[in-house]
């Protein structure tokens, strides 16, 4: 049997209702300064190499303390997709190296608010999926609490 099938989807994502609309969130989670204020384990970023908002190739670096307790390192990033008001994507690693991608997907919800998805994709390279075999379960289940905590928080800032 192929590693490909004993892995199990090595992605994640938390939906939640905001009553803000997708303007206001994606004003939110494309302003990368602000993820201190939300994240468990990403506490502070910063655009880099001479980026200053969210664009398609714009890069940010990341402070992170894996699971909110360490260890603490920096993480290079580099968005993906950016779509206002509906889609910004990132991802994390290396020019040559992406370990897995982040991003946020916003729908007007009818009602003048806005239903938010965050998810994560690991990526492919056979690395990971032994490292997703092993331990994605506690992995998935950590971001995905990790996801909601940092919706919520968002959710907080913009209803009030």
């Amino acid at each position: 049997m192929s590693l490909n099938r004993l892995v199990p989807p090595m992605t994640g994502e938390v939906t939640i209702e905001m009553a803000a609309p997708p303007e206001e969130v994606w004003a939110l989670v494309s302003d990368v300064t602000r993820i201190g204020e939300f994240s468990p384990e990403t506490f502070e970023a910063r655009w880099t190499r001479g980026s200053t908002g969210p664009e398609v190739g714009a890069s940010f670096k990341g402070h992170v303390k894996r699971n909110g307790v360490g260890p603490t390192y920096w993480t290079p990033c580099q968005v993906t997709a950016c779509e206002e008001p509906r889609l910004f994507e990132f991802s994390v690693g290396t020019d040559d190296v992406t370990v897995n991608n982040w991003g946020y997907r916003i729908e007007p919800d009818g009602a003048g608010g806005s239903r938010v998805t965050e998810y994560f994709r690991l990526s492919a390279a056979l690395p990971f999926r032994v490292y997703w075999l092993l331990l994605g379960r506690l992995r998935r289940r950590t971001n995905e609490k990790g996801m909601r905590t940092t919706l919520e928080r968002m959710r907080q800032v913009v209803e009030s």
